[in-house]
């Protein structure tokens, strides 16, 4: 019995570890804060310590999404949940740039999703994903993930 208990506990870890992930990554989108973003022209963002670059380099299609997260057909929380989960992943798997398809519909995730993924810590830019990721259906995001070092050998 006590090795269906230890078998149990292990499968259940990296889930936990899972969920517990999303919700951390999910808990910074508020629907009552409302980041300044420039209403002109694409919609963008960078965080202050970050070079406007990045946000350039995004527009011409330099960084290629590692990860794809399409929105549509999502409630308002679902879609907090599957950024968290995004962002979540993209540092646990190193990938510093996704791309996230909020679709046109009737405009609301693609009115909430910019102003969630700027108030998250981890997200460094974002811009309006050039045409061959959805153009103006979706963005393309920078992930500012922990360094990884190959393991030394012995």
């Amino acid at each position: 019995m006590s090795t269906d208990r230890s078998v149990k506990k292990i499968s259940e870890v990296p889930v936990k570890r899972l969920i517990q992930e999303q919700a951390d990554a999910s808990h910074y989108f508020s629907d009552e804060f409302q980041p300044l973003l420039n209403t002109e022209g694409p919609v963008k963002y960078v965080r202050p310590d970050v070079s406007h670059f990045e946000a350039k380099k995004l527009r011409r299609g330099d960084y290629s999404p590692e990860l794809f997260l399409d929105l549509h057909g999502l409630t308002q929380l679902q879609a907090k949940q599957e950024l968290g989960a995004l962002i979540a992943a993209c540092r646990r798997e190193h990938v510093f740039c996704a791309c996230v398809m909020h679709g046109h519909g009737k405009h609301i995730l693609k009115q909430q999703t910019p102003l969630w993924l700027a108030q998250h810590p981890h997200v460094m830019a974002f811009h309006q994903a050039p045409k061959e990721y959805g153009g103006d259906a979706a963005l393309l995001v920078l992930i500012e993930v922990e360094e990884w070092l190959p393991p030394e050998l012995p």
